[in-house]
């Protein structure tokens, strides 16, 4: 069975050393008192939690996968999965960011996203049951009734039902505009839903007494298009005006989809007949309200491949220290083995130093753009709650693509290092492989990510948004370019930044002429942007890191060289990401499509 050990160490110097974020809670009313201690405290509970209850449960999860009885329609998970659960709640952890008004801790975002990382990195799978939970809990707050918030708020806070998000059907994915399922309007204010939904993840289960699937449908009298879709709240079971279950919603399960990966989690078709839901927001406008879910889970699921790429590399890397196999090819650097251990070789080096940059920086990207989602919710002042809500805006897509593309990268490097043995089952890495790959298609493609980054948050607002994190890395090249160490880490960061300025303006003024544009170099546009950010929080990372690298701790060695492994070995791909973003529309669409 693979190991792992929470990366405590590293979650504490990006939380401490370089964010500093007891000082920025200390801005927060709702967080003053959160200080370093329990923000350590926390996020050492909930690496127990993960390395000792759910990695346990990973391998057998995904051996055994998830059961339908088609006479019920009931869905049983894996063998452990439900009495994991009941620690999960015991522990309090489905509250620990939720406001305490509806029975939440109160804790700030920051350290949930902590313990999410930590938990995919044992089990994504198993994961996944609660995960959107934290989304149809959001979207509760921020567009729920004041009834549907009492009745439904404590429960899903306390974890004692899981949420869910219907978007998909058979025929529709990314383009909801397409999508069928009708609502009927009932005479007591409820509505009642027909249609299926496919891809739902965590869409039946046993784990918990109601699962609350928030659906997106159309009323009869609703536009056509993504502006005639309304969100509707549909319990699987019903829920009494005193909060007690009623009888069973006309909304069960008709199939799990046979995946390549996560086969610990039931991702059900769901079929409505009749189901009772009631309005969520006003009619016809229920994009909005879903897209809060939809932001929180492409966020997560960014930490679901940052924690895949964690534990990929530590056992990459254990596997490499004891493997032995071959010479190095300087000089034998094990004499008295028959082979040097294949760390010695430089290529293999190149592999777990990828997926050792590519966890850290991912790591930092994850905590700082969570560390905005605080300010955006809970700072007193609205100048800065906008500035925080445009950053989360711009990077929520850079996390949810670049991050997932990185984890597949590195995850199938990982399983490299192993040779034939990453190949077979029983070491646990072609999982991580098959589970790290969904994460670029679901929750909008990786694609759409790129197309929702240069479109709408870029070129749509003339770059507001990307000037303000122009001015942020400009504000840090200023101040630390004249320090010759850190000369290294902002020679590259400002060239990347006047690259992007100028590949931001060049693409903005071709797709005036040619939408095309805008599609033909989105997806490499994403992956230098998803770089500049890389680059600037490798810098802070290192300018930390030269301060103490003579400390004795070599902690502050092994950063210092990922950096510069990081500036020197992963950032040039930016060079040819441009190329390619600058070649145009043309030699992809002047092809005719029969020719294909």
């Amino acid at each position: 069975m693979p190991h792992y050990q929470p990366p405590l160490r590293d979650m504490q110097f990006v939380l401490h050393e370089v964010l500093a974020v007891a000082d920025t809670f200390r801005t927060l009313p709702a967080y003053a008192e959160v200080d370093a201690d329990t923000v350590n405290a926390v996020i050492e509970e909930g690496g127990k939690f993960a390395s000792q209850v759910l990695l346990p449960l990973n391998q057998t999860g995904d051996a055994e996968g998830c059961t339908l009885d088609p006479a019920t329609h009931a869905v049983k998970a894996p063998g452990g999965f439900k009495e994991a659960y009941a620690k999960y709640v015991e522990g309090g952890w489905p509250a620990l960011s939720c406001d305490p008004a509806h029975g939440g801790q109160g804790l700030p975002h920051v350290l949930n996203q902590c313990l999410y990382e930590m938990m995919n990195s044992a089990n994504q799978a198993w994961t996944m049951y609660p995960g959107l939970s934290h989304g149809g809990y959001e979207a509760l707050v921020a567009h729920g009734s004041d009834e549907q918030k009492r009745l439904y708020l404590p429960k899903i806070t306390s974890g004692h039902w899981t949420a869910t998000m219907c978007l998909t059907e058979a025929h529709c994915g990314t383009d909801l505009g397409l999508l069928r399922t009708k609502a009927e309007p009932q005479a007591d204010g409820t509505y009642k839903l027909t249609g299926n939904k496919i891809f739902i993840s965590a869409g039946e289960h046993d784990l918990t007494e109601n699962i609350v699937h928030l659906v997106l449908a159309r009323l009869p009298d609703a536009p056509a298009g993504s502006k005639g879709i309304s969100l509707f709240l549909v319990p699987k079971f019903l829920v009494e005006a005193d909060g007690t279950l009623g009888e069973r919603n006309g909304i069960w399960c008709g199939g799990l989809e046979h995946k390549m990966g996560i086969h610990g989690n039931a991702t059900a078709q769901l079929v409505l007949e009749g189901a009772v839901g009631t309005l969520v927001g006003e009619p016809n406008k229920g994009l909005p309200a879903m897209f809060v879910m939809m932001n929180a889970a492409r966020l997560g699921v960014g930490m679901q491949s940052l924690g895949l790429t964690e534990v990929a590399y530590q056992n990459a890397a254990a596997y490499a220290r004891e493997r032995i196999q071959m010479r190095s090819l300087s000089g034998p650097k094990a004499p008295d083995q028959p082979a040097d251990p294949i760390i010695v070789h430089p290529d293999v080096r190149k592999m777990l130093l990828t997926a050792r940059a590519y966890a850290e920086g991912g790591r930092a990207l994850g905590i700082w753009s969570t560390l905005l989602i605080d300010q955006e919710l809970a700072s007193a002042d609205e100048g800065e709650r906008q500035a925080a809500a445009d950053m989360v805006a711009l990077v929520t897509p850079i996390v949810k693509a670049f991050v997932t593309d990185n984890g597949w990268l590195a995850t199938s490097h990982c399983m490299q290092v192993f040779g034939g043995h990453g190949y077979i089952r029983e070491w646990g890495m072609e999982q991580f492989v098959r589970d790290s790959r969904i994460n670029m298609i679901y929750e909008g493609t990786n694609t759409i990510q790129a197309l929702d980054l240069l479109g709408r948050k870029v070129l749509s607002d003339n770059g507001a948004k990307l000037k303000k994190l122009g001015k942020l890395i400009a504000q840090f090249v200023e101040d630390e370019g004249v320090v010759e160490e850190m000369q290294e880490f902002v020679g590259p960061l400002a060239d990347l930044g006047d690259k992007v300025t100028k590949l931001t303006t060049e693409i903005g003024m071709k797709a005036f002429k040619n939408p095309d544009e805008v599609g033909a170099a989105a997806v490499d546009y994403l992956r230098v942007l998803g770089h500049l950010m890389f680059a600037y929080l490798w810098a802070r990372m290192a300018k930390v890191a030269l301060a103490k690298q003579d400390s004795g701790d070599p902690f502050y060695v092994a950063k210092l060289a990922t950096a510069r492994f990081y500036f020197a070995k992963l950032l040039p791909e930016t060079a040819g990401l441009i190329r390619s973003a600058r070649a145009g529309a043309a030699p992809l669409m002047e092809m005719d499509a029969a020719l294909f």
